[in-house]
C-alpha cells in the first residue's frame, strides 16, 4: 500500500485535523503573550516619561543600585557642574542622521556625591564651556551603559559609552550609579546642545518576564506537536503491509514441510534391515 493511502486514511485525516489546530492554538497563544510583554514595556516607558519629576535625592542614594523601576523616571538635581576638563564626549551617537557626541558632565551635588549629566548633542569633537553658577538640572534617570570598551580618558576626553563602574576610577568624584539625561535646566543653558531624546527610556528585558517565558512555553507546545505529529505519521506508515514480506506457498513437487523426503516404499532395503 503506498504511503499517499496511508496518510490519507480517515482516521490519519483527523489526526492531522488535530494536530495542524493544536500547532495553530500554541502559535497564536504565544503570539498575544509576546504582544503582552511588548505592550506592558511600552505602557511603563509612557507611564514613567508622563510622571512628575521629583527630587533625584528622594528616588536613589549615591550608593544605590538602579533597578527597572527607576529607568526613565523624571527627576530633577541641583548643583554645580564640574569644571570643563572634567567632561566627557561619548562618540557614535546620531541625531538627525548626523554621527557625533553625547557631551556628559559630573554634576556636583551638595550631599558630596556627583552624578553624570548627558547636557545634550554635539556634532563637533569640542566640548562647550560649562555654567560657572549652581543650576537645577530636570532629566530622565537612566543606567550607565553595558556595551563598549573599558574607558580610558585620555586629553581628548573621548570614549564610547558610557560605563559608570569604569569611570568611577577615572573621575575624582563619588558618583551615582545612574546618569541624567537633561531635558531641562535652570538658568536656561546658552550651550547650543542639542537635547537628547529620552522620551522612550530603555526598559530593561527583564521588565514583564512572565509573559515572555508564556510565550516561549506556548512555543515549545507546538514544536512538541510538530513532533508528535511526524512520529504518528511515521508508525503508520512503517506498519503498513509489504508485499515483499509476503512468504509464498509450496511449489509443486517441493519437499513436504513435514521435515525430510518422504521415504519410497518401492526402494529396496538395504543394509541394516533385516528381510522378512
Amino acid at each position: 500500500m503506498s504511503a499517499r493511502r496511508v496518510l490519507v486514511r480517515p482516521g490519519m485525516l483527523a489526526v492531522h485535523a488535530v494536530a495542524l489546530a493544536a500547532i495553530a492554538v500554541c502559535v497564536i497563544l504565544g503570539l498575544w503573550q509576546l504582544d503582552v510583554y511588548e505592550s506592558g514595556q511600552d505602557s511603563e516607558r509612557a507611564e514613567r516619561a508622563s510622571a512628575a519629576a521629583v527630587p533625584l535625592t528622594d528616588e536613589l542614594g549615591p550608593d544605590e543600585g538602579m533597578t527597572n523601576e527607576l529607568v526613565g523616571r523624571p527627576v530633577f538635581a541641583e548643583g554645580q557642574y564640574a569644571p570643563a576638563d572634567q567632561q566627557i564626549l561619548v562618540s557614535g551617537r546620531a541625531e538627525g542622521g548626523r554621527e557625533g557626541y553625547w557631551v556628559v558632565s559630573p554634576l556636583l551635588l551638595d550631599t558630596g556625591s556627583a552624578i553624570l549629566v548627558v547636557r545634550g548633542w554635539t556634532p563637533d569633537e569640542a566640548a562647550p564651556p560649562v555654567p560657572s553658577a549652581p543650576v537645577s538640572v530636570t532629566g530622565s534617570l537612566e543606567p550607565g551603559e553595558e556595551s563598549g570598551a573599558d574607558p580610558e580618558l585620555g586629553a581628548s576626553r573621548v570614549v564610547d559609552s558610557v560605563r559608570i563602574p569604569s569611570l568611577v576610577g577615572e573621575l575624582p568624584y563619588d558618583l551615582y550609579g545612574a546618569m541624567l539625561i537633561r531635558t531641562s535646566e535652570r538658568p536656561a543653558p546658552s550651550d547650543g546642545l542639542v537635547t537628547v531624546d529620552a522620551s522612550r527610556p530603555e526598559v530593561s528585558w527583564t521588565s514583564g518576564l512572565r509573559n515572555l517565558a508564556y510565550a516561549l512555553q506556548w512555543w515549545v507546545f507546538a514544536a512538541f506537536a510538530v513532533f508528535m505529529w511526524w512520529r504518528i505519521c511515521v508508525d503508520h506508515l512503517d506498519r503498513r503491509p509489504d508485499p515483499d514480506r509476503a512468504t509464498p506457498g509450496p511449489a509443486s513437487g517441493a519437499p513436504s514441510s513435514r521435515g525430510g523426503a518422504e521415504r519410497d516404499d518401492s526402494a529396496p532395503l538395504g543394509d541394516g534391515y533385516d528381510s522378512a
